[in-house]
């Protein structure tokens, strides 16, 4: 029977794989998550889910899986990370207020001598923002481990007018793509596991 490693410490991709009745372990990958000079945002993201995977794939044995995804938000091409500090959250936030951005997940599949990746955006659009808006989400635990500085499934979904595209890609695994991957893979799900449709 395959076993799938996920190759992540965050706690909302292993509730999204729960939610499609897949089994996995946890084992966070320990890479350089640093942008190359020049890297576009899609570029970034494909290889930080490919590097994750192939650095947690390492010692495993022969019947298993690994997953692997990196979740950016991107506007005007530049790429914004989880916030440092409140001064830098607040930055990120007045930047997507009232505007459209984009969120990109790639996710990374590595098992034997097999690799898939697939790359999903969707597009967010933020209701206008208000200092005091801002300050009071912010003072919520929320914002501090998210790309972006903004939860779509916790309090940030009131921040948010409308979504084009995947909501739980926004959530951090796209679970359509994701699903279908494991089915590749032979990843037991709560649909089955053998051959994608």
């Amino acid at each position: 029977m395959t076993s799938l490693v996920l190759a992540s410490a965050s706690p909302r991709r292993r509730e999204l794989l729960d939610q499609i009745g897949v089994s996995c372990r946890v084992q966070p990958a320990d890479i350089d998550e640093t942008p190359r000079p020049g890297e576009s945002p899609p570029d970034y993201v494909s290889r930080m889910a490919r590097e994750k995977a192939v650095a947690v794939a390492v010692g495993q044995v022969d019947d298993t899986v690994v997953l692997a995804a990196d979740t950016t938000v991107v506007i005007d091409d530049d790429v914004l990370g989880k916030p440092v500090d409140r001064f830098d959250a607040l930055g990120m936030l007045a930047r997507l207020g009232g505007r459209t951005h984009e969120v990109m997940t790639a996710v990374c599949v590595v098992g034997g001598d097999s690799e898939r990746e697939v790359l999903v955006t969707t597009r967010v659009t933020f209701v206008s923002l208000d200092l005091a808006l801002c300050d009071a989400y912010l003072a919520t635990d929320e914002p501090w481990d998210k790309a972006g500085a903004y939860g779509i499934q916790g309090l940030g979904a009131v921040l948010v007018e409308s979504i084009e595209g995947s909501y739980s890609n926004v959530v951090g695994l796209p679970l359509v793509e994701t699903w279908r991957l494991l089915r590749e893979f032979g990843v037991a799900t709560g649909l089955g596991s053998e051959g994608a449709p």
